[in-house]
């Protein structure tokens, strides 16, 4: 099981069977409606807000991959991201500087949550 795929479990998300990130290049399916399967959606910010206000340390999920890890006590140390954003296929340029990767990282994660069926909002995806 992939990091990635533990998020979405901390989440009540989906089987672990993680979907790709959402790209602009990829083909759209071409499954017959009878073969498509509907993702049910999770209210992700509910969830992460009640987590938020039930712990004592004061945690910025919506703008910080440390928090958003720690509110879901996983391991947020710089290994622990670095085996996420691999795993998510952050771009090598971003790898070399931790500031760039942490924000990179924190898109990814909130899109590939959305794209698993988490109720994302707009605002948090941009």
């Amino acid at each position: 099981m992939g990091f990635f795929s533990t998020i979405l479990e901390k989440l009540g998300i989906g089987n672990a069977n993680a979907a790709p990130a959402p790209s602009a290049t990829a083909p759209a399916p071409s499954a017959s409606p009878a073969a498509t399967t509907a993702i049910p959606v999770v209210d992700v910010v509910a969830q992460l807000e009640q987590k938020a206000a039930a712990n004592a340390q004061k945690l910025n999920w919506r703008t910080s991959i440390v928090d958003l890890l720690k509110l879901l006590d996983i391991d947020s140390s710089l290994t622990a991201r670095k085996e996420l954003a691999t795993e998510l296929g952050c771009p090598a340029d971003k790898m070399g500087d931790s500031a760039q990767m942490n924000i990179w990282l924190h898109k990814a994660v909130l899109a590939r949550i959305a794209a698993n069926g988490g109720n994302v909002p707009a605002d948090l995806l941009d």
